[in-house]
């Protein structure tokens, strides 16, 4: 069976085709980060606009020499006009190729993403999304049963990036600007709380954390100092986020004696966390390729075959876009 995915819940039009489980035939992403860096984030109705500039030729180029037995689309959540884009043309594709349609959970996508290079990852396991928009622990007890374990009370993760990128006067994306100053910084310059680390509860809040950084960039007293010591800041701030992150992985760890977890979402492309997950002792980690950390549409047609595989069918091949879409 060949599914074509398509992903469009922010700001990357992605289009995928893959055969049965796990063989990747084609991807495509067309990325609008310099179209919104001046902007300093996601401008909705520019992202919509876009998508239906590069959603088409994408398809186009895709099913060139593949034909899909199964169409599996992103419905939420997301920008609600970035999803209208992705599921108006799915549903009119799967009309005119007459061939069925899945609408696929944007999270339980990127929950496939690390399965798609690790044939030896079966449930139960424990995922971590971290992006973004979210940041959540999930409890896979087989693919279509999953708990919630935890999530964050403010702030994700990647979000948190970002505001602090803001403060520090770098461009958006901010993850990546800081991951790559953190690199010539010390990291224990600056004693930034890590969040929660001692509570027993499986959450995270990382809006404090912005607002220490915050404090600390207004007791510098010029702008040449802050410069000076952007490094330094820069990789204080990413190890509280890493701790925050892996103690709370240690903890879910412990309280469902599950030792195997999938880490996704883009801050999952972050190299400290990365090298900071390969070695813990407590568990064994999967991760995703760098390029799959990102929204992608291998992981929304992986998940959509699965589903379909599953046993799920969608009737009249009807999907409404949810933009607060949390339940898988």
């Amino acid at each position: 069976m060949i599914t074509l995915g398509i992903e469009t819940s922010c700001d990357d039009t992605g289009i995928a085709m893959i055969k049965n489980d796990r063989e990747v035939l084609c991807e495509y992403l067309s990325s609008q980060i310099k179209d919104h860096s001046e902007f300093g984030g996601v401008i909705p109705e520019f992202a919509a606009r876009k998508h239906l500039e590069n959603i088409l030729p994408l398809i186009d180029v895709a099913t060139k020499n593949y034909k899909p037995d199964l169409i599996a689309v992103t419905r939420g959540p997301g920008l609600m006009g970035s999803l209208m884009v992705g599921v108006q043309i799915a549903v009119a594709l799967s009309q005119v190729w007459n061939v069925p349609l899945i609408g696929v959970n944007h999270l339980e996508g990127h929950l496939f993403a690390p399965l798609i290079d690790a044939e030896n990852l079966e449930p139960p396991f424990l995922s971590l999304i971290v992006s973004g928009g979210h940041t959540e622990i999930i409890c896979v007890k087989n693919f279509g049963e999953y708990k919630l374990l935890g999530c964050t009370r403010d702030d994700a993760a990647g979000e948190a990036y970002d505001k602090a990128a803001k403060i520090l006067g770098l461009k958006y994306p901010g993850g990546p600007e800081i991951d790559k100053l953190a690199k010539d910084g010390d990291e224990l310059k600056f004693k930034f709380p890590v969040p929660l680390k001692n509570t027993r509860e499986i959450e995270f809040s990382f809006s404090g954390l912005k607002t220490a950084l915050l404090w600390q960039v207004k007791k510098f007293e010029s702008e040449e100092i802050l410069k000076a010591e952007i490094n330094n800041l820069c990789a204080s701030f990413q190890k509280s986020i890493t701790d925050a992150l892996i103690s709370k992985l240690n903890l879910a760890v412990e309280l469902t004696g599950i030792n195997k977890i999938a880490v996704s979402g883009g801050v999952a492309a972050n190299s400290n966390l990365r090298e900071r997950l390969s070695e813990q002792k407590n568990f064994k980690v999967w991760l995703p390729k760098i390029s799959r950390c990102t929204d992608n549409a291998v992981m929304i047609a992986m998940a959509g075959h699965n589903a379909y595989k599953r046993g799920v069918r969608n009737i009249n091949n009807k999907i409404i876009p949810d933009p607060s879409l949390h339940e898988f």
